[in-house]
């Protein structure tokens, strides 16, 4: 499972701060990082709200300077170029535009020519509307690398998953439902509420899901 952007080791990853906490909140960046094959980016700005949300108690901007310490993962600067995409932006009516730390990694994917790993529909539907070219990644295409469950494990992976959908309700798309669940099982799955309750009634009965 996994997109075909992902089978090329030579691209960069840009992570979109929800894709940050969400790997954060699996308890084991460092081994899923290191695992995957492929030159890991977060922003400026992504970093920069990672340490507003340290003002509510959270942990993840020290995470991820762990992260950078070990060389799993590097902030880049926002530079003139991404300013230009980042305004088209963050400017503009509501329903077409982004928060900044989402701006900011589309903006730095497409003059990196590089995979923005986004989970919110919105921000996916925007780049699919402006930028056909882009490819894009989820936290879960992360997650299910073959390389990430060759160093983790099964089982170990599914304990990751299960404590991001707890920890940092991390958004799973439709068409991972099937892969999520069938990795953690339906009783964990249950009680996941940031899996769609279409997904989690879907269990109960017995439906196939998709």
């Amino acid at each position: 499972m996994g997109l075909s952007c992902l089978d090329d080791s030579s691209v960069k990853l840009v992570l979109d701060t929800s894709t940050a906490v969400n790997l954060n909140a699996t308890g084991c960046a460092d081994l899923i990082l290191g695992a995957l094959p492929f030159e890991i980016i977060l922003t400026d700005v992504v970093f920069g709200e990672l340490q507003e949300d340290a003002r509510n108690g959270r942990r993840d901007d020290e995470l991820i300077e762990g992260l950078v310490t070990a060389g799993l993962c590097r902030i880049a600067n926002i530079v003139e170029t991404d300013e230009l995409l980042f305004g088209d932006l963050v400017i503009g009516p509501g329903t077409d535009t982004l928060d900044d730390g989402e701006a900011s990694t589309i903006a730095h994917a497409v003059n990196q020519n590089a995979v923005a790993v986004l989970d919110e529909r919105k921000a996916r539907r925007i780049c699919a509307e402006r930028y056909a070219t882009l490819r894009i990644a989820s936290t879960v295409d992360l997650l299910c690398h073959s390389s990430v469950a060759n160093v983790l494990g099964r089982s170990s992976l599914a304990d990751a998953v299960f404590a991001s959908l707890m920890n940092a309700r991390m958004r799973v798309l439709p068409g991972h439902w099937d892969w999520v669940i069938d990795l953690i099982g339906s009783e964990r799955a249950r009680v996941c509420l940031s899996l769609p309750q279409h997904a989690r009634n879907q269990i109960r009965s017995g439906s196939p899901l998709g």
